[in-house]
């Protein structure tokens, strides 16, 4: 008996610790973390944030360096951005045909650029560039480039993207969950084993880059704040895109040197959400990356003090675009207790409704546009304030308005309400955040970078709930001062920029038909299937009728308690032009019982909002927040539309900043090159039709403008809700809530204004002062929509001008270094009456252009034939439809649009089964069809001194466009 008690005691200790092996965790978590996240260490201090979310079958990754261009040589600055560029060229496994025939050239590259980069004799620097430019076309023989895009498409990647910035740079994937094997042995490739190649021809794209920055006020402006704040911080000292003589002298090595000392275990961590076991996640991932050495040598940064600011530092910066003033104030850095105190302070000065700066000066039309938030970085911090002024208002004005309300701020002149409030406010945008996977990761990486515990990302609430008017009121006198700031004016006016000058050039092949073993691998590797879910309208949402017979879609939100509620009305600019400034004038307003001031603070004290928006021919009136409140939201907006009262005073003022604001809109590059390509695509009448004139504008009637909305609501329309409710709920909300008439009146003479044809070849030229030039080729055959082309189209597009792995991606910027960005795409109709055009997009430099046009123009008339890029294109496109869902509001606005087209289904499921179904030859034949021979309209926007015009002319025959014809005013 005592021998059998033994036994039983022996096996019940072999069983507890058993047990006790299996229940210790090796990762840490938090309580009550919404996100249930798991956070793991690995041996060589890799680490790995995670938290599953299973609305679909894929899985948002960042891999984050903890390493940004703060950590650039100060005699190679732009190095961090560069190498984020290179991480993309492949490894010693895949990117090669042959890595160690490969190897000597790429060593003798590196070796030239060293002797390049220290030679100033212009005619010695030519010679050399066109040895590396030579061996450079050699060592293309044996490279194949794009094949980490094709890694990423064979095993279905979306969104494939990295950015950097000052403390990080970010690599980013979305996979489909079945892939995580194939994505982790593909990442720790990359980090392992990454080799530098293509890099003459990258590097023609970061100069485009660099191009591009110089003529963006914005960065400007941002780079002028830092460089005076912090003198003594590679913030101040260095840009992120680096200097322009450093770009002209690169230096591999230094690149090399910066990889092994930076993208180490111990700097890196690996941030995911999505549908994944996490104890398989992990086992896959010290798979592949346990391996790898940590450098435990890795030198901080050093922080220098900087000397205290007792007077404000004024600087200007001169551009073409609108004229701002920005005020920036230093503050401690990300994970400092500035972060917290920062945040409310700005919230309760600017939060897009009730803020100081929102009643007081947008509200009251004190001020074109202002805002004001904190920018909260690794090693310090700062707080912004910007202003865009009215017409006849001097920068100088607009500063001391901000400081103003800033001064109400510093001597607590606010409601502690307007505190509470912004807590309400801020627990819904934490809910919106983390619905979904990008929000989720994005926040890994923010802790990570910022060194903040998660423990403080989880409590962050409770830490703001706590925080007082006093302790904002202390905050804002010890660090927000009248004197300690640094105010930036920026002024219209010749920038007087050095842009970088095209380098000559060959071409690299592209080798398309060309595939590394590393390839063929991942390729071939057998995945579980993931079989694809279409949506059924008839089962994923409801359709219920509102008083007054409004169709109401209803879709229920099971993960939060927010709702958006939509009224669409099925008219717009197209029939009423001034209807945008009908919404616009009524949001200024008051009713009969309450200020447009005390409107705004009780939608934002019940965490709610609402907007208007008015496209061509459909217009929207929305709400969203929290459920509990819809009631009461609904109520204050039904009041608001039912009873604005008028004020001549405040339409005299929006006169005058809808002026002020077409006349900042005609400085903007992007603005121009939008209206510039409406113009092209649907026409002048279009233009004429939408647009007010400026007399127009002066003539608008208040009368006239509330009329307009309250007939508006007495039109038929379509209601669309998503939130918790039931659908009766909804129903009975409606009934009650929503002010109309028992019947609701037609919407008929509906205009319409499609897509126009291109009977002949013709050149829009319009100008704008730029180093770069836009230009888009257009082409309309006036074929109608049948969707018995989807699947041709689909396919079409993801081959042709689809992605990094398209071909052209693949001419125009890889192999032949013509464009920062092109694309180019069959594009759908969005109405059933209209018909189907084709157009091509590049933004390059300006003596880029002659070889551009040419070069889009050769692929585009004789599309080149890949075997191997069909296959990845196809499967890739096949891998997504597999694991992509259809979810949440998606599914209503998804039915919108299927109603548009006329149908009653989702057609992504007979583009899934056509597709697979298609060969190279059906795509070749399709082009030959739709697009080969094809007329084009041709638009290009740049400064035409600047450009080929005998290239131009041959084209077409031209037109110049002035803005007034393009913009309507």
């Amino acid at each position: 008996m005592k021998k059998i008690f033994q036994v039983l005691f022996v096996s019940t200790v072999i069983i507890l610790l058993a047990n006790a092996c299996q229940t210790k965790k090796d990762y840490e978590t938090v309580k009550n973390d919404p996100l249930k996240a798991r956070i793991y260490t690995l041996d060589n201090g890799l680490k790995v944030y995670m938290t599953v979310n299973k609305d679909e079958p894929r899985i948002q990754t960042y891999i984050a360096v903890k390493v940004g261009s703060k950590n650039d040589p100060a005699e190679t600055t732009g190095l961090a951005h560069y190498l984020e560029h290179l991480m993309f060229k492949g490894t010693t496994h895949f990117g090669t045909s042959n890595y160690e025939a490969e190897k000597p050239l790429l060593d003798q590259i590196e070796q030239l650029f060293e002797v390049y980069r220290k030679t100033t004799d212009e005619a010695e620097r030519k010679a050399l560039y066109h040895q590396i430019d030579s061996l450079s076309y050699e060592a293309s023989k044996i490279g194949i480039p794009n094949e980490y895009d094709k890694l990423m498409a064979a095993i279905g990647a979306t969104g494939t993207n990295a950015y950097t910035s000052f403390d990080v740079t970010c690599y980013v994937e979305n996979i489909p969950s079945n892939q995580v094997d194939n994505w982790a042995k593909i990442q720790a490739d990359r980090f392992k084993n990454s080799i530098i190649r293509g890099f003459h021809t990258e590097l023609e794209t970061v100069y485009e880059e660099y191009n591009m920055n110089l003529t963006d006020d914005s960065r400007k402006t941002f780079d002028m704040l830092l460089s005076s704040l912090y003198p003594n911080h590679p913030y101040g000292q260095q840009t992120t895109i680096g200097r322009g003589e450093h770009l002209k002298n690169p230096s591999i090595t230094n690149i090399k040197n910066y990889f092994n000392t930076y993208y180490v275990p111990n700097n890196i961590a690996i941030c995911l959400s999505g549908d994944f076991d996490p104890d398989t996640m992990i086992n896959t991932i010290k798979k592949y990356f346990g391996d790898m050495q940590p450098n435990p040598n890795i030198a901080k940064l050093e922080i220098k003090e900087e000397a205290p600011i007792t007077k404000p530092i004024e600087k200007e910066v001169l551009g073409l675009e609108a004229e701002n003033v920005t005020l920036a104030w230093r503050l401690g850095k990300a994970n400092s207790a500035d972060n917290d105190l920062a945040s409310l302070a700005s919230s309760i000065l600017y939060n897009g409704s009730a803020g100081l700066i929102d009643l007081n000066l947008i509200q009251k039309q004190q001020i074109l546009n202002a805002y004001a938030y904190p920018q909260m970085l690794a090693d310090h911090g700062m707080f912004l304030m910007s202003a865009t002024p009215k017409d006849g208002q001097t920068l100088e004005e607009a500063k001391e308005l901000l400081l103003k309300e800033l001064g109400k701020l510093r001597s607590g002149n606010f409601d502690e309400s307007l505190l509470k409030a912004t807590i309400e406010n801020y627990k819904l945008s934490y809910e919106q955040m983390y619905d979904n996977n990008y929000g989720r990761a994005n926040a890994f990486v923010n802790s990570f970078i910022n060194d903040i515990a998660w423990k403080d990302n989880v409590t962050e609430l409770d830490r703001l709930s706590k925080i007082t008017k006093e302790d904002i009121v202390k905050f804002v006198e010890e660090n927000l001062k009248n004197n300690n700031y640094v105010v930036v004016y920026k002024r219209v006016g010749d920038p007087n920029i050095q842009k970088i000058e095209k380098p000559s050039i060959t071409p690299i092949l592209t080798n398309r038909n060309m595939v590394s073993d590393f390839v063929k691998e991942v390729q071939e590797s057998k995945v579980a299937p993931i079989e694809p879910v279409f949506v059924d309208f008839d089962k994923d949402m409801e359709k219920v009728t509102a008083k007054a017979e409004i169709p109401v879609l209803y879709k229920k939100n099971e993960t939060t308690d927010l709702f958006n509620l939509n009224f669409v009305f099925e008219t717009g600019a197209n029939n009423d032009a001034s209807l945008r400034d009908a919404f616009n004038y009524i949001s200024y307003l008051g009713t009969s019982s309450k200020t447009q001031e005390q409107l705004s603070q009780e939608f934002y004290n019940i965490a709610c909002s609402y907007s208007f928006e008015v496209q061509g021919e459909r217009s929207y009136i929305s709400l969203s927040g929290l459920s509990e409140n819809m009631p009461k939201a609904i109520e204050l907006l039904e009041n608001l539309l039912a009873d604005a009262q008028a004020d001549d005073e405040i339409l005299s003022n929006m006169k005058a900043d809808i002026i002020k604001k077409r006349m900042d809109r005609k400085l903007s590059h992007n603005a121009n090159f939008n209206a510039l390509r409406r113009y092209v695509i649907y026409g002048p009448e279009s233009v004429a039709k939408t647009t007010l004139t400026n007399q127009a504008v002066a003539d608008l009637k208040a009368e006239n403008l509330i009329a307009q909305v309250k007939d508006l609501m007495t039109k038929q329309h379509t209601i669309i809700y998503y939130g918790p409710m039931t659908s009766k709920e909804v129903v009975k909300v409606i009934n009650e809530k929503h002010n109309t008439p028992n019947e609701l009146s037609p919407i008929t003479n509906k205009l319409h204004f499609a897509p126009v044809n291109t009977p002949e070849s013709k050149v829009f030229l319009a100008e704008y002062d730029a180093q770069q030039f836009y230009y888009v080729q257009y082409s309309n055959k006036g074929t109608q929509f049948d969707v018995s082309n989807d699947a041709n189209i689909a396919l079409f597009n993801e081959y042709f001008g689809g992605g990094m792995n398209s071909i052209v991606f693949q001419e125009m910027r890889e192999a032949r270094a013509l464009a920062y960005s092109a694309i180019a795409y069959l594009a759908e109709p969005y109405q059933l009456e209209d018909s189907y055009y084709f157009m091509a997009f590049i933004g390059s430099q300006n003596d880029k252009m002659a070889a551009a046009i040419d070069g889009f123009a050769e692929i585009i008339e004789n599309m080149p034939e890949s075997e191997t890029a069909f296959k990845i294109a196809k499967e890739s496109l096949l891998s997504r439809m597999r694991t992509e869902r259809t979810i949440k509001e998606q599914v209503l606005w998804a039915y919108m649009d299927a109603q548009d087209m006329g149908v009653q289904y989702d057609r992504n499921k007979a583009i899934f089964e056509k597709v697979q179904e298609l060969t190279l030859a059906d795509v070749k034949s399709f082009q030959e069809s739709w697009i080969k021979g094809n007329i084009y309209v041709y638009c290009i926007l740049g400064k035409s001194q600047d450009l080929d015009l005998n290239k131009i002319e041959k084209l077409g025959k031209v037109e110049k466009l002035s803005q007034e014809m393009i913009f309507g005013y």
